[in-house]
């Protein structure tokens, strides 16, 4: 067998298992959703928008779980998203090259991949045993915690796509510092800064082991960010383990809510970048 056969053969058996794997993940994945789908869809009416969790044996929704989860998702957000973008800002526009920014985005790395329930147990500690209770604010901390490592990831990345060029063109100019950085570098950057803290919201929309052990849960309609707060992971958590009919079928009806909602935000994260591409 010639060289080129043997070279030939071997990239016919490599793509098609590449191919062969890839279809194996989509199909698992397909399957996944359309069960979802399917379980999650009997389960809609307008009583799951509006109202509470039911005790079981009752009819019920799940408003005050869209509400918790809507209220500290935003409360993370709204403190995460500063953070981690003037901490991504600095390593990329003024300390890029000292020995602070290095040990800032190694950190920052073993914030990415370290489980959720160690950010719990953290916040925990530090809120909730002082406090003596769980409360939505010590929830919405944790998720701030989630939400500050994407950020900064991405704050830094899309910063340091910005051509050189603009700022030396802006510096030129008579611009201070500060304006390079607010009205070139963020403007130039505008579609990838938004589509981190999209991807930020995704991350923590969902998760489940950090709101256990700081917001708890709780079956009635709350707005005290100083008490236990239901949310969507957690009553989907609950209910799932629990050997009663209705409250299955309001956990399948809430994973479907939580996907659609991550998807969404995904699919709108993804046309920024598609945007911002062909802007260029």
């Amino acid at each position: 067998m010639s060289l080129y056969a043997s070279r030939r053969s071997a990239n016919s058996i490599a793509t098609t298992l590449c191919w062969v794997a890839a279809i194996f993940g989509l199909a698992w994945l397909f399957v996944i959703l359309g069960v979802l789908l399917y379980e999650g869809v009997r389960g809609l009416s307008p009583a799951v928008f509006a109202e509470m969790t039911p005790p079981p044996g009752s009819a019920g929704g799940l408003l005050n779980a869209i509400a918790g989860s809507l209220v500290m998702t935003a409360i993370g957000v709204a403190v995460g998203t500063p953070l981690g973008m003037l901490a991504g800002t600095y390593m990329a526009e003024y300390g890029r090259y000292t020995k602070l920014t290095m040990v800032v985005r190694f950190i920052n790395d073993i914030l990415l991949s370290a489980p959720s329930i160690v950010v719990g147990l953290f916040v925990y500690t530090i809120l909730v045993h002082p406090m003596g209770h769980f409360s939505a604010i010590s929830g919405a901390v944790a998720l701030a915690l989630l939400v500050v490592p994407v950020v900064v990831r991405t704050t830094e990345d899309m910063l340091l796509l910005v051509p050189g060029s603009m700022r030396e063109a802006a510096t030129a100019l008579g611009a201070p510092r500060a304006h390079v950085v607010g009205k070139v570098a963020y403007r130039a950057a505008k579609a990838g800064l938004i589509t981190g803290v999209l991807l930020a919201v995704a991350r923590v929309s969902g998760e489940t082991a950090p709101l256990l052990f700081t917001a708890l849960n709780n079956q009635f309609w709350s707005t005290d960010l100083a008490a236990p707060m239901a949310s969507l992971p957690v009553v989907i958590f609950q209910f799932a383990l629990s050997p009663y009919k209705d409250w299955q079928q309001l956990a399948w009806t809430g994973a479907l809510l939580i996907t659609v909602a991550v998807l969404a935000l995904s699919i709108a994260a993804r046309a920024l970048s598609a945007g911002r591409r062909k802007s260029k």
